[in-house]
């Protein structure tokens, strides 16, 4: 973990702006730097990562916010330019295959041990997100899955939304994932059903809301982390139901 507590901006609900106006908008929020998206339709993408990546440093130092990392494929192309950038960190989720629970976590755990010298030579980070459904979705998860690996090389990006869907008490789950842990994730959402209350099956979806409102406590995350001692970056995700929204809602949250 780092040595002070940051926070960062996930800025995926913005693909229109530039990196030049994404920097303006993060620094007149507070955060002292973002979660840049390197996926397709983003002014950084995976075909152009190795060029626009560095400048997109560069202009965001212009505005005293850094890219504390990155959410993307685990390619070469991607890790080597988080590493020639002095990104830390690469984000990623564990989605479960067909295969089943138990052989994804071992398929996962082959695919990290072959990421294992790139991460190494590149100086980068591989972050272990959970999220709800068929994804490794809690703490518990994530332990199982990141067992044996070094934090420094791939840890764990806690994410207390998704967890809280999953009905994991949030210090509970930070006990178990604590000592994998790099990153932290804060946004929040409830449960709605989908359907009628007359229909015989009920079917759900996650609403995502504002912080105060869903089924995430930031209040005991915010306690348990200050009890820990947690130095690292907390990243609010900006991810809302309602869309149109967004800026309004950021900068609440």
């Amino acid at each position: 973990m780092a040595d002070k507590l940051s926070f960062s901006l996930f800025t995926k609900p913005w693909p229109g702006k530039s990196i030049d106006q994404l920097g303006q908008m993060t620094h007149w929020l507070g955060f002292d730097g973002i979660e840049l998206p390197v996926r397709p339709g983003f002014p950084v993408n995976p075909d152009n990562v190795a060029i626009e990546l560095p400048k997109a440093i560069a202009t965001l130092k212009t505005h005293n916010v850094v890219i504390f990392s990155v959410a993307g494929t685990p390619d070469e192309a991607t890790i080597a330019a988080c590493g020639a950038s002095g990104v830390p960190t690469l984000r990623v989720m564990a989605p479960i295959g067909n295969d089943g629970y138990v052989a994804t976590e071992h398929r996962m755990r082959r695919e990290f041990d072959a990421l294992l010298p790139l991460l190494g030579r590149h100086r980068v980070r591989l972050g272990v997100q959970n999220h709800c459904g068929r994804y490794v979705c809690n703490a518990a998860g994530l332990r199982s899955l990141l067992t044996g690996y070094d934090p420094a090389s791939i840890g764990a990006v806690w994410d207390a939304a998704h967890n809280a869907l999953q009905g994991e008490e949030p210090e509970l789950a930070l006990e178990i994932v604590w000592p994998h842990l790099c990153m932290v994730n804060l946004k929040n959402a409830i449960w709605r059903r989908k359907n009628a209350p007359s229909t015989p099956i009920p079917e759900w979806s996650a609403y995502w809301t504002q912080g105060r409102d869903g089924l995430a406590s930031w209040e005991r995350v915010a306690r348990e982390l200050r009890r820990r001692q947690f130095h690292g970056v907390v990243c609010l995700t900006a991810e809302y139901t309602d869309e149109a929204q967004v800026d309004r809602f950021i900068a609440a949250d």
